[in-house]
């Protein structure tokens, strides 16, 4: 297991400090890292910067000590590891939280969005569906978030757009038919609201109708 450690920990710091307590007690609990996180990147999540891990390379520390944290040590936990280099380590904690509006979540689930596993875009599709509906916990969340982060967003944006074109084409030939597509809509949809006007459409122009994907 690891040793405690302070708050320059890039496990610690991809939350808000409020949480360090609680992201202590759960690097007390994972595995020593087979390699060290690499590829940070920084989002503001309510008002802090926050330095978050690309990628993850620690084992998943066995299961009676989750059980032994508490249900918010078990959230970070879960945000962590959606994180980590295996895909289907990443979708399974992902599982746990992508119905989440904390805001220290709201990044993770982001950050996916803009990566490649097919399979994962369609649970956060899922589970992000409320989106479309102003008022709610979630439109509100992450509305918020990305007005906080518009160049995380544009990122994002096009990171999607490039992963349909590069591997997706095939079963999606319209870039309109992609999950990647409406989760897109579906968050320009929560940051126009939040902003009080249209939040810029990156999608390619020739998928677009009526100023969306």
């Amino acid at each position: 297991m690891q040793p405690l450690s302070d708050s320059s920990n890039p496990l610690i710091t991809a939350f808000p400090a409020e949480l360090a307590s609680d992201a202590e007690a759960v690097l007390a609990v994972m595995p020593e890292p087979r390699h060290q996180p690499h590829a940070s990147f920084s989002v503001v999540v309510e008002g802090q910067q926050v330095l978050i891990p690309g990628r993850l390379y620690n084992d998943e520390p066995p299961t009676e000590a989750v059980t032994s944290l508490s249900s918010r040590q078990r959230q970070l936990l879960h945000c962590l590891y959606s994180r980590h280099c295996d895909g289907v380590v990443r979708q399974r904690h992902l599982e746990q939280v992508a119905g989440s509006t904390d805001p220290w979540v709201v990044p993770f689930v982001v950050q996916l969005v803009g990566e490649y596993v097919l399979e994962i875009l369609v649970v956060i599709r899922d589970e992000l569906r409320d989106l479309a509906t102003p008022g709610t916990c979630g439109h509100l969340a992450y509305g918020q978030f990305i007005v906080d982060n518009p160049a995380f967003f544009a990122r994002t944006q096009r990171r999607v757009v490039s992963y349909w074109s590069c591997y997706y084409r095939g079963n999606y030939a319209s870039f309109r038919g992609y999950p990647g597509c409406t989760l897109l809509d579906l968050l320009r949809s929560a940051a126009s609201d939040r902003a009080g006007h249209p939040w810029p459409n990156l999608a390619p122009a020739g998928t677009r109708v009526d100023g969306y994907c």
